[in-house]
């Protein structure tokens, strides 16, 4: 996939996460905002040029690091973008895994981490 197609993927996910918070769906609203940074930080990896191993970055904690190694730490893209992408992956995890309530709140909170980083990053 190219960066525009993950730039519009993150979007959409995005898009839906808001609507789900507005149905009362806060796990879903989560998960979606989770997949919105995951598909940008895939964005920004590739528009970045960083020889990143594309088996590597198909798992989460793969493209995790990868945006670490490659953006966050030579300094590219803030720290901040990296910690709330960890951050959002746990409460996704939470939300998806473990049954623990996800309240509107957390599912507000994440969604407008998602949108700074989509704003930044794509």
């Amino acid at each position: 996939m190219s960066p525009e197609d993950y730039t519009e993927k993150a979007n959409r996910a995005l898009a839906s996460a808001r609507l789900l918070l507005a149905d009362g769906d806060f796990e879903g609203a989560c998960n979606r905002a989770y997949y919105a940074m995951f598909d940008a930080a895939h964005a920004a990896l590739l528009r970045s040029g960083a020889h990143a191993n594309p088996a590597e970055t198909k798992t989460h904690s793969g493209l995790i690091g990868a945006f670490g190694k490659y953006l966050v730490k030579p300094g590219i893209v803030s720290a901040d973008f990296g910690r709330s992408l960890n951050q959002v992956e746990r409460i996704r995890l939470l939300a998806d895994y473990t049954g623990e309530d996800i309240g509107a709140e957390k599912a507000a909170w994440a969604i407008s981490q998602a949108k700074s980083f989509l704003d930044a990053l794509c």
